[in-house]
């Protein structure tokens, strides 16, 4: 009775262990050569999607993921491999709007608003990627995030048949980053139940002409 106990136990254990190693595994091939770290090489598209964040913390410092974000997508625009911004984000309450927040940043970094684009609606990666093939009629994007996000976002573009490619924008090392790539792992297997159920992004809207 022990032996069944204990070779069950195993069993919960390994499952979600292989689930994690496998989704991981995945989503890595599926981007590799899809993402670039300096702008010499990435190919020219016409629209940058940079995937929304808060812009501080929680003890009100910046959030550095934010700052390297609008970093990449200023030096894209500048080396003009993007032509416009779509800032897909949260914007769940009047108090909270991922989207103008980068916008109001953006334009204090030279990008003219008429430029800018918001999603308010990019609730999460998979409402970013899908609204912006339906919503805003993009075939091609360049994903503007860390590298981790970016590949994330690469292969549910390529399931919902949006072809990307990532700009990577600086990253955390050590004990920094530990908690965002840690929920990055269950964010991938979450990108798989996803493609199970057919998950749907939470609004739709009127099409938007990126012009």
């Amino acid at each position: 009775m022990r032996k069944k106990i204990y070779i069950s136990i195993c069993i919960l254990i390994a499952l979600p262990l292989l689930a994690i190693f496998c989704s991981n595994s995945v989503i890595k091939n599926a981007a590799k050569g899809k993402t670039y770290f300096t702008v010499n090489n990435i190919p020219h598209n016409k629209v940058g999607l940079v995937l929304g964040t808060t812009n501080k913390l929680t003890n009100g410092s910046p959030n550095p993921y934010y700052v390297h974000r609008i970093n990449a997508t200023v030096a894209l625009y500048q080396a003009k491999k993007i032509d416009y911004v779509l800032v897909s984000g949260d914007n769940g309450t009047k108090y909270y709007n991922e989207p103008d927040t980068f916008k109001k940043e953006l334009i204090k970094q030279g990008i003219p608003e008429e430029k800018i684009f918001l999603d308010f609606a990019g609730f999460r990666t998979l409402d970013s990627m899908v609204r912006a093939h339906v919503i805003f009629g993009l075939n091609n994007v360049t994903v503007i995030s860390q590298k981790f996000h970016n590949e994330r976002a690469i292969y549910i573009a390529d399931k919902k048949g949006l072809t990307a490619v990532g700009f990577n924008a600086k990253d955390l090392d050590g004990k920094a980053g530990l908690k965002v790539q840690t929920r990055e792992y269950l964010a991938r297997v979450k990108v798989f139940l996803d493609i199970i159920f057919n998950t749907e992004p939470k609004f739709y809207g009127e099409k938007i002409v990126i012009e």
